[in-house]
């Protein structure tokens, strides 16, 4: 009979980040990445020490193909979600999903990309994420899943061949087979900029579209907007928002002059590192991602839900 020993929690906390960093990027969710990582630590803490030879590695396999069976469930639970589907966002400048020193890295965590990562299978968003965002090895990913090393290689070509044409698809603003909505619950494919503003032309311009929305001037805020620039609002049924996203210069400024007017009246604007990119925060009720192309607002994300929100909070009151 195997002697099992209870593994001290201080190893388990080294290889924590890693963990959470995948299951997030694999679930889009940072209470589910919580539950899972939770998951894993008791059968970590059940297991026997002397079978387990590389920790990081086990732990890794584990977190992943918990991940794999959770999202099994998660896809019927996202086709009943009410109104567009964004991932919960997550304050990354304390580097709680891992580094953040490259744009691959930052990419890694975008909006956009998770968005994209929706499309694909379980084993393909696994065997994405554990290439792009975390540099594995085929070899290193197979043993991980339990597949062959050709597999995972073509795999990992189907999977990084769709979130490609996602991409391209979201740069053309055709924004997938919804032209009214992009792909309907999961908001649509959010495009990526094709340059990532400085923080301090950044700021400029969002103070510029800031002043323009809630000064309700209407002719000034269109001429801030691309013409085929996209908002998109995750309220989740609870809040009020939009449930389709909104396409148009037109619509999207009269649409988010009235939400400020509306909602966020009042409210403290801070700026935070969200995903990789900077976002504005309203109070603790509201994050909002404002993509810009070429000096132009290009795209808007809002997540209003307080249930996605939760995390950030606790995030927040720990700064």
């Amino acid at each position: 009979m195997s002697t099992h020993v209870t593994a001290p929690a201080a190893d388990f906390e080294e290889h924590r980040p890693r963990m959470f960093g995948i299951a997030y990027r694999m679930l889009g969710s940072a209470a589910e990445a919580e539950d899972t990582v939770q998951e894993a630590y008791l059968r970590w803490s059940s297991a026997d020490r002397g079978a387990i030879e590389h920790p990081g590695a086990w732990l890794a396999k584990v977190v992943t193909r918990l991940c794999l069976t959770h999202l099994t469930s998660a896809r019927a639970r996202r086709e009943e979600y009410v109104g567009a589907w964004l991932p919960e966002p997550v304050l990354t400048g304390g580097g709680a999903l891992g580094p953040m020193e490259s744009a691959q890295q930052r990419d890694s965590v975008s909006m956009a990309l998770l968005v994209l990562l929706e499309q694909l299978t379980p084993v393909e968003r696994a065997v994405y994420v554990l290439r792009e965002a975390f540099a594995y090895g085929h070899r290193d990913i197979a043993a991980l899943l339990d597949l062959s090393e050709p597999n995972c290689r073509q795999l990992y070509r189907r999977a990084a061949a769709r979130v490609a044409a996602g991409q391209e698809t979201a740069g053309d603003g055709k924004g997938g087979a919804d032209q009214e909505g992009g792909t309907g619950r999961d908001g649509g494919a959010a495009r990526e900029p094709r340059f990532q503003p400085e923080p301090e032309r950044w700021r400029s311009l969002v103070d510029t579209f800031l002043s323009a929305a809630r000064t309700g001037d209407l002719t000034r805020l269109e001429g801030l907007l691309a013409a085929d620039v996209r908002y998109v609002a995750d309220g989740g049924g609870v809040v009020g928002a939009a449930r389709r996203p909104i396409l148009g210069r037109d619509k999207v400024a009269r649409f988010v002059i009235g939400a400020l007017g509306k909602y966020a009246a009042g409210l403290p604007v801070g700026v935070a590192e969200v995903n990789g990119a900077p976002a504005l925060l309203f109070g603790d009720t509201a994050v909002l991602l404002v993509q810009f192309d070429n000096g132009l607002v290009s795209g808007v994300q809002a997540v209003v839900n307080p249930e996605k929100l939760a995390f950030l909070r606790r995030q927040l009151s720990h700064s």
